[in-house]
Order: structure tokens, then sequence, then C-alpha cells
């Protein structure tokens, strides 16, 4: 809109008459009831702030709840792993049992080998002496 309108004869008074109205408007409202009292105001403030209140208490409650589900996902993702790892462990103790039952066993054998030969070694320096005795006593 331009200004020349607003001030052109005919224009100008219906807009003054316009802001005449407007001012006087609150206090015709107020005479007819039509304003809020302040203890109206009062209680819409109270019921404002009660009502904030409720919601910082949900979007705290919210919040926990979404924090011990993060938390419940974060163990379960750890506790995976760990499983996997125990699991891993496991075999790993399992395959090194097997080894030491094996050595074990490899072990028992040896020394059953080693209890013959000493066996065989001291008939064989037996029968030697034999052979010596009978050698020099020939001789």
């Amino acid at each position: 809109m331009s200004t020349w309108l607003v001030y052109a004869e005919g224009v100008r008074e219906h807009i003054e008459a316009a802001i005449k109205r407007q001012t006087a408007q609150p206090a015709a409202d107020q005479r007819a009831g039509l304003t809020p009292s302040t203890a109206s105001l009062r209680v819409d403030l109270e019921l404002a702030r009660q009502e904030i209140r409720d919601l910082r208490a949900e979007r705290d409650k919210l919040r926990d709840g979404l924090r011990h589900q993060l938390g419940n996902q974060l163990e379960a993702i750890a506790a995976k792993d760990l499983i996997a790892r125990i699991d891993e462990l496991t075999r790993h103790n399992q395959h090194l049992a097997d080894q030491a039952q094996q050595a074990t066993a490899h072990h028992d054998s040896l020394q059953a080998r080693v209890a013959e030969l000493e066996t065989d070694l001291g008939a064989a320096r037996t029968s030697l002496r034999r052979m010596i005795r009978n050698g020099n006593r020939s001789a």
C-alpha cells in the first residue's frame, strides 16, 4: 500500500476511525468483562507452570528409560563379544589339554622304553662281564 493512498481524502478518515476504535477496545472489553482478571491470569500461569513441571518430569523419565535401554544394548553387544571370546578360549584350552594328554602318553611310552632299554643294557653288561671273565680264564 502506498503512502499517498493512506493520506488521500476519504481513506484517511476511515483509518483514523479504525485507530480510535482499536484504542478504545481494551477499555470496552474490560467494562464488558471480556478481559481476563488478574486472578484468572495467575491461575493460568500456575497451570502452565504445573504443565511445564509435568512435561519436564516426563522428559526425564523418558530420558532415563532411553539411557537404560541403550545401556542394555551396549551390554548385549559386549556380552556377545565376551561369549565369543570365552568360546574361543574354551576351544584353545581343550586343544592344549589334548596336547598335554598326548604328551603325557608319549612320555609314559618313552619311560617304558627307557626302562626296557635299561634292562637290556643291564643284561648286555652282565653278558659282557661273563665273556670277559671267560676270556680271561681261557687265556
